[in-house]
């Protein structure tokens, strides 16, 4: 045997192992671009050390509060500077970050808060009625909020509840920050449908967003001093962990609340943003924006689109504008996008719509993962013919820890040594993947995930409906949207209209059906609805 053999001595110390965890990134950037501009809003502008402080301040007054290594703090925010911080500020406490959706409806959000058991809540004014109604509908308490005035955007701060600044005013900025001594402990907590009506907690550890923030760099081929416009929600998978991100090159966050087409060609043209990532219906309103919206600019913009596969139209449409596109794809559970269609330059030979239909495929494995393939029902590789389907098996480091409080579901979602994604693809013979079809109950709408379940179920409260069921009609906005196809009782009667105010009262507004249609619904011998003849109607709708 050789000496290799012989590990005396070569132990893990602190001088040659650190628990990886993206707490590390802001840390080093207050050190080596302390001047540097962090975070941007309007007027709000700060540098890497005022950021860094301003993080400690939050961590510090939070631990005044009382908040203790493993508890959970949520946030009701949109992009803006204090849901940035949070990310930072919330784990330097050693609690794990719960940013929720902010267009979720009041019985949710209760549910989150209750089942992720939330002490406290960081909640824009906009917001607070949301946050209020919620936690009315719980049966404890439910967490203290803390409001997060924005005066500059119209909401000033209402008076009820401790204001954020005044509450980071009284922290300390020389904070000692509470680092993991286990890179697998817990960072964040996110909500996802999945399959379900019921939202799953997903719950991220250090290790994976570290990691994710490491192979974005690589594949989006990032230089220093990036300016990053807050497209994607920090609420969706922590904003794909691209703020973790930004300190780790001393990059710029531009926070973007409100996501219109004007806002992001001023953003472009005003702040010089260089990257950002959304779902394809932003693409399709950048394309579509009328000319007082457009600005002109003289870089191009790298966008990372995910949420659903661009059509070839919109990328032909958009690249010609200024801005090149890399199609993403990955999960709430994967912290994020996890592949990425890797372009090939013997591919630049191609037509047009040729490039554009290859640009929309799922691709390959990012850096940070191990393997991300399609397998068939019994776990084996499928052909890679592009034509023989199978369902997107991932895994990784970047793979969540597990559901929380779900042990059943989490050992069915890595059966096999994989994380099963449920979403169905071909695999050509490079590798690259492509999506088919996804998980069948689920409705992505302008990158939001609608359980059909969550809808069938507000529908079934209606008096008049016997059955229902309820799946993905095409748009040319949303790219998805849901549509009801509903079977009356006997003698009952009712609207299109009625309905949809019926489950407008009851839901999210982005999950009420768009469409209505009344009909005897079809069945298999056994009496499941076959949802499939459905999606084939819901097509030419």
């Amino acid at each position: 045997m050789g000496w290799l053999t012989d590990e005396t001595g070569l132990d893990k110390c602190r001088a040659n192992f650190v628990p990886l965890t993206p707490l590390s990134h802001l840390q080093r950037a207050a050190h080596i671009f302390p001047d540097h501009e962090a975070v941007v809003y309007h007027d709000h502008r700060v540098n890497y050390r005022q950021y860094h402080a301003r993080v400690s301040q939050l961590a510090s007054a939070l631990v005044g509060l009382g908040v203790k290594p493993g508890d959970v703090v949520a946030t009701i925010l949109p992009n803006i500077p204090a849901q940035a911080e949070a990310h930072f500020g919330v784990p330097a406490t050693g609690a794990v970050l719960n940013a929720i959706n902010t267009r979720l409806d009041s019985d949710t959000v209760a549910y989150i808060f209750g089942h992720g058991g939330a002490k406290f809540v960081l909640v824009d004014t906009q917001f607070l009625p949301l946050a209020q109604e919620a936690i009315t509908k719980m049966p404890g308490t439910g967490p203290a909020i803390i409001e997060v005035a924005d005066p500059g955007a119209g909401f000033s701060k209402s008076g009820q509840f401790t204001e954020y600044e005044d509450l980071i005013a009284g922290g300390d900025p020389a904070f000692e920050w509470l680092m993991p001594q286990d890179e697998w402990e817990s960072l964040a907590l996110n909500y996802t449908s999945g399959t379900t009506g019921r939202p799953k907690g997903v719950v991220y550890h250090h290790r994976g967003a570290y990691l994710m923030t490491m192979g974005t760099v690589v594949s989006w081929k990032m230089t220093l001093h990036p300016r990053y416009l807050t497209i994607v929600p920090l609420f969706h998978c922590n904003g794909w962990n691209h703020v973790w991100m930004m300190p780790v090159l001393g990059g710029t966050v531009i926070c973007c609340r409100d996501i219109t087409a004007k806002n992001i060609y001023d953003a472009v043209a005003d702040e010089r943003a260089t990257h950002f990532g959304g779902a394809p219906i932003v693409l399709n309103s950048i394309i579509n924006a009328v000319p007082d919206e457009r600005r002109d600019f003289n870089h191009v913009v790298e966008v990372f689109t995910a949420g659903a596969p661009p059509a070839a139209a919109t990328l032909s449409a958009i690249e010609p504008l200024g801005f090149h596109i890399t199609h993403v794809y990955g999960l709430t559970e994967t912290y994020g996008h996890v592949t990425e269609c890797l372009w090939n330059a013997d591919w630049d030979e191609l037509g047009e719509d040729e490039r554009a239909t290859i640009k929309a495929r799922t691709g390959v494995a990012m850096p940070m993962m191990e393997d991300i393939t399609a397998t068939d029902e019994n776990c084996q590789q499928i052909q890679m013919d592009g034509i023989v389907q199978g369902e997107i098996m991932i895994r990784g480091n970047s793979v969540m820890k597990g559901y929380l409080k779900n042990p059943d579901a989490t050992r069915d979602a890595f059966a096999g040594g994989y994380f099963h994604s449920g979403d169905i693809a071909v695999q050509h013979a490079n590798g690259y993947l492509q999506i088919t079809d996804r998980a069948k109950d689920i409705i992505i709408s302008g990158g939001e995930n609608i359980s059909s379940v969550e809808v069938e179920g507000a529908l079934m409260h209606h008096p008049a409906v016997m059955l229902c069921a309820v799946v993905a009609k095409p748009d040319e906005k949303w790219g998805e949207v849901p549509c009801a196809f509903v079977e009356l009782k006997d003698r009952a009667m009712t609207s299109e209209g009625e309905l949809i105010t019926f489950v407008r009262q009851r839901l999210a507004g982005f999950k009420t059906p768009k469409k209505v249609v009344f009909l005897e619904l079809p069945k298999t011998s056994t009496g499941k609805i076959q949802k499939f003849e459905l999606r084939k109607l819901a097509q030419n709708l």
